[in-house]
This record gives C-alpha cells, structure tokens and sequence, in this order.
C-alpha cells in the first residue's frame, strides 16, 4: 500500500464525490461513511428510482456504487484525489436489497505504482449478509 501523509477524512472525501463525478452519478446519493489506509464506505441510500421491475435496487446502481466507492479507496490510500480510471470490474449479485439502504466497503488490496486492485463488498444495512461483491483494477494515471 502507499503510504499516505495525511489521513482522507470522510469530509475530504465527500468533496472529492462532489467535484470529481457526473451529475448521474452525484444523483445516487452515495455518502462517505468512513475512510481509512486503503479503505472507503460510502452509504447508497435507498430510492424507488433505483429500484427495478420486482422492487429491488438495481444492479446498475450497485455497479455505480461499488465503482465510486474503489475511487475514493484509492484516493484514501494515496491521501486525495488522483487521475484514474476503470479497467475491469466485476460483480456478482448474492440477494435482493429491498427498501433499505446499501453499505458498499471497498477495500484495496493492492496499491501499485500504475495500477490498484479493490475487492467491494455490498451489504443491505442491518444486514452482514451480502447483497452483492464485486472486484475492480484501476489505472493510476498520475
């Protein structure tokens, strides 16, 4: 892991959702939760607008989400933001999350000089059951 000189605080990293991602994305809601050495847990609040046909949240959203949630990974590891982008992301959706709030915790699990490796783990909130995991490769551009 790179280490960082400064600790990314929630509030930072908020900042860093507000000034770095499009309308669409912003439009989710995500809140940061939490940040540490490498880690990010941002809040998907619950919305009828993100669920699909059946009334469970959708996996675009949960895409989205876990995809926010490695960048502001990354940025707490390299203490802010730096110019990246996705080069691979999968996920698996495990149950349904209906009504209720999602906790994505990205964590890296590895942090190189060019690239960065995050496994995302989605958790109805109440919940220490899955709801989904993903994993995502990022390019460090800077």
């Amino acid at each position: 892991m790179t280490t960082q000189t400064q600790p990314l605080t929630p509030a930072a990293a908020q900042q860093i959702l507000a000034d770095n991602f499009a309308p669409w994305v912003l439009d989710l809601g995500l809140s940061v939760v939490s940040t540490g050495a490498g880690e990010a847990v941002l809040r998907l609040p619950w919305s009828d607008r993100l669920a699909r046909e059946g009334g469970g949240l959708s996996g675009q959203a949960l895409m989205a989400a876990a995809d926010t949630a490695t960048v502001i990974a990354v940025a707490s590891a390299r203490g802010g933001f730096v110019p990246m982008t996705t080069v691979q992301q999968s996920i698996s959706f495990q149950r349904a999350v209906l009504g209720t709030d999602v906790l994505v915790r990205a964590r890296l699990t590895k942090d190189g000089k060019r690239m960065a490796f995050a496994d995302i783990t989605m958790t109805a909130e109440g919940s220490d059951a899955p709801a989904a995991h993903a994993t995502a490769v990022y390019a460090l551009l800077g």
